[in-house]
């Protein structure tokens, strides 16, 4: 977990993302978009090679590879097409209608140091490949083919000549089927329906030394319509042959209508599995399946499942045998939907696979454990390895053990995670978490699990895990990135994040510290353990010890502590900005908080005078009379006690007619309403000019108390706390009566003499509409510090 560390997803088929990044993280530098002028779609990361600093994309007739440090350098490009042959017979089975009968690339695995492997569903005739890993493109210019032929010294990225051959049972026909495939020893191993109608889903082992062998084939006990997702191999012990393939899918469960309709499973086989001799001839004889649980107790004892795994990142340790496995689960059906993060051991799947085998009579009888005489060796145990050093084949296991390993791959105990509980939770959401990645960033005071989180609706939320109290921890999130903008559900050396869609590729890193703000508490308040503060800016941090000491505090996030001195020369270097209004009108000011973690305040200071509270969060209201001289309005930010400015605003007013001052009922004092409703409060668009004041024949009439809601702010919706309900929308309460509100040309809604303050004050809080204090004065400059 590291400094080498390369993260990559897919966005699922399906989400509609715009070619473009939102214009302010394109501003940061973090980010870079890729997408070629070709008439292509479905981009899909299907190998990371950092070894050759190469990025490699599978897409709708299209090889491509990327530069891993800048996605946007000449890409190398294979055009891969379907044949003629191949589409019209795609079209004769009735296909075509959604765009299948093209070649979409769905596998790139290394063979060596100058050879890939790869894949395409060839218009529903899957076909591969050997393709030579060059240096320069047949195709250049993204799209634009090259006039002159490169020399004949010179190292092409190419197809290698009559290496085309079938590929059944390595590539799926439909290219909307998820499959997993991976390439150990020059023998590949995947898991994907094999059959041109989708009903025969298998895992295969193909394109080796060794035999063929697959799953046996329309039997539910083994697969049942499974949704495969990922595969890794990992050594079971000392003894290569013990290694073993782990891979991770959700399937139909067997109870059908008694429990729930998906569950989530692992599941393993040796690598050096050849079949049986008289059963199970060339049908895996050691495989086996798990389920993976994943839940949480409610407050009234009732437990929650999520049921459906969506994603599974594997992130090694020390121990090469014991990686931990993290799952991405989501809840099935609509009462009830949330997504949540498990993490299991490996040594925990491994316990569960040494574990009782689950056994049912008959159809109409419950799973229980198996209680009769266990087959030796152990079904599931490799030849050759700890505990069989003397087979040297599966196919000298005895046929008592065959047999019982076809009736019984399923194990009766499930894998919990640890600690028994989801590592994060969220409830209530409008979108769905969809993918998932992993890293341990070194900080100041330890490392940390990061976890970056990809949505349905086309952004990538940054979640850090800190330790809370002895055995339990606590996700904080740290920022939420727009990477592709959807229309519908649907790291390296480098140290990136790259996300892959169907129109695009983005290339985000995983540390964005400028955007956090120009001062140290601004930074620490962040608790992002990619950043910390440097004597003069937010910058990434770095464990060297060559570096001087930099101010960093994840755990608690005190400012006060860590950035003694610095919050004053913040202030020193803030450039006012004009902002004009209307005598007696009201004014949005902005008030943003880079950090979600800071607390919003607003602040009168008059002249000379000391800083005066007058409004938190959530803030009071309160109208001073006309030709009030007691200051103006300041927004500050902090944690604790600590404020840090970043902005100052001068607000003179327009001469115009306001009618907060004559206004039946007069100012009224902070919290009264008056007995009067709500007043909504609209957005607004900075405009940095003077306005005139309407006429009274101008102004609008009177909005009822329940009138238009308020509207979001761009950003995320604003939530009570991380992943809690939606709150309702802010409101403005005031002291004058309702017909005397009105509204200004600014797009706001006054009352009486207030403003309206901007704030965000908590962790997955949108900025919102508050209530304000007191109206501008003529003339009147207003230095709001906010963090």
């Amino acid at each position: 977990g590291t400094s080498s560390r390369t993260l990559a997803w897919n966005l699922p088929p399906g989400a509609v993302p715009a070619p473009s990044l939102p214009p302010e993280l394109l501003q940061t530098r973090t980010a870079r978009p890729f997408a070629f002028a070709f008439n292509t779609s479905d981009y899909r990361i299907l190998l990371v090679d950092q070894d050759q600093d190469r990025l490699y994309l599978g897409a709708r007739d299209y090889l491509v590879a990327l530069d891993l440090h800048n996605v946007n350098k000449e890409p190398l490009i294979i055009h891969w097409p379907a044949s003629q042959s191949q589409q019209s017979a795609c079209h004769m089975a009735g296909k075509g209608q959604r765009d299948e009968c093209f070649n979409y690339v769905r596998l790139v695995e290394p063979v060596n140091r100058t050879h890939l492997y790869v894949c395409g569903t060839g218009a529903w005739q899957p076909v591969c490949a050997m393709v030579h890993r060059g240096w320069r493109s047949e195709v250049r210019g993204r799209g634009v083919r090259a006039l002159t032929p490169a020399p004949p010294q010179e190292y092409l990225f190419r197809m290698v000549p009559r290496s085309l051959e079938p590929g059944k049972g390595r590539c799926p026909y439909d290219p909307r089927q998820s499959s997993l495939a991976t390439l150990v020893n020059g023998t590949l191993y995947a898991g994907l329906h094999v059959d041109f109608m989708g009903t025969d889903a298998a895992i295969f082992r193909t394109r080796g030394p060794r035999a063929a062998v697959r799953t046996e084939q329309h039997d539910s006990r083994w697969l049942y319509d499974p949704v495969f997702l990922r595969a890794h191999v990992v050594p079971d012990s000392s003894e290569r042959s013990d290694d073993k393939l782990y891979f991770f899918f959700r399937e139909r469960a067997l109870e059908g209508a008694v429990g729930p309709g998906v569950l989530a499973r692992v599941g393993r086989v040796c690598l050096n599995d050849d079949g049986g001799q008289r059963a199970l001839v060339s049908k895996w004889t050691t495989f086996l399946k798990a389920q993976l649980v994943c839940s949480v107790m409610g407050e009234d004892g009732v437990e929650t499942f999520f049921d459906e795994l969506r994603d599974i990142f594997l992130l090694p340790t020390q121990d090469e045998k014991n990686p931990r496995v993290y799952g991405l689960f989501s809840t099935l059906g609509s009462v009830f939907q949330g997504s949540a993060v498990c993490v299991y051991p490996l040594s925990a799947i491994r316990s569960v696979f040494n574990g009782p085998f689950a056994h049912k009579e008959g159809r109409s009888y419950q799973w229980v454990p198996y209680t009769g005489r266990v087959p030796y060796p152990r079904p599931g145990a490799c030849p050759g390895g700890v505990f069989t050093p003397g087979l040297g084949s599966t196919r000298e296991f005895p046929d008592e053990l065959v047999t019982f390993v076809r009736s019984h791959p399923l194990m009766y105990d499930p894998v919990y995670p640890a600690p028994r509980r989801p590592l994060l939770v969220r409830a209530g959401l409008p979108y769905s978490f969809t993918t998932l990645a992993v890293d341990l960033a070194q900080a100041a005071d330890g490392r940390y699990e990061v976890l970056f989180l990809g949505t349905d609706r086309g952004t990538v939320q940054k979640v850090v895990v800190l330790p809370k109290d002895p055995g339990v921890r606590e996700e904080l999130t740290l920022e939420e990135v727009e990477v592709f903008k959807v229309r519908g559900p649907a790291p390296g050396a480098q140290h990136q994040l790259y996300v892959s869609s169907d129109v695009g590729l983005t290339q985000l890193s995983l540390h964005r510290c400028g955007a956090y703000g120009p001062a140290c508490a601004d930074c620490c308040l962040a608790r992002d353990p990619y950043c910390a503060w440097d004597g003069r800016r937010c910058a990434r941090y770095s464990p060297a010890p060559a570096r001087r000491v930099r101010r960093q505090d994840i755990k608690h996030g005190d400012p006060l502590r860590q950035c003694r001195g610095f919050n004053a020369q913040a202030e020193q270097q803030l450039v006012e900005q004009v902002q004009f209004g209307v005598e007696g009108g009201s004014v949005f000011l902005e008030c943003r908080a880079p950090s979600p973690h800071a607390q919003v305040r607003w602040l009168r200071h008059p002249e000379g005078g000391a800083r005066r509270l007058v409004s938190d969060y959530p803030p009071p209201s309160h109208s001073p009379p006309k030709g009030d001289s007691g200051g103006s309005p300041h927004c500050a930010g902090g944690c604790m006690e600590g404020l840090t400015p970043s902005v100052s605003l001068c607000l003179p007013a327009a001469p115009g007619a306001g009618p907060a001052a004559d206004a039946p009922g007069g100012p009224a004092g902070p919290g009264d309403t008056g007995g009067r409703g709500p007043v909504p409060v609209r957005g607004h668009r900075k405009r940095l000019h003077p306005l005139s004041a309407p006429s009274a024949a101008a102004r609008p009439a009177p909005r009822p108390a329940g009138g238009l809601p308020a509207p979001r702010l761009p950003g995320r919706p604003r939530r009570s706390q991380p992943g809690g309900p939606e709150l309702p929308p802010p409101e403005l309460t005031g002291g004058a009566e309702a017909g005397a509100r009105g509204s200004d040309p600014m797009g706001g809604h006054r009352q009486g003499g207030e403003f309206v303050s901007h704030s965000k004050g908590d962790p997955g809080a949108n900025p919102v509409l508050g209530r304000g204090q007191g109206g501008a004065l003529p003339g009147a400059c207003v230095s709001f510090p906010c963090t």
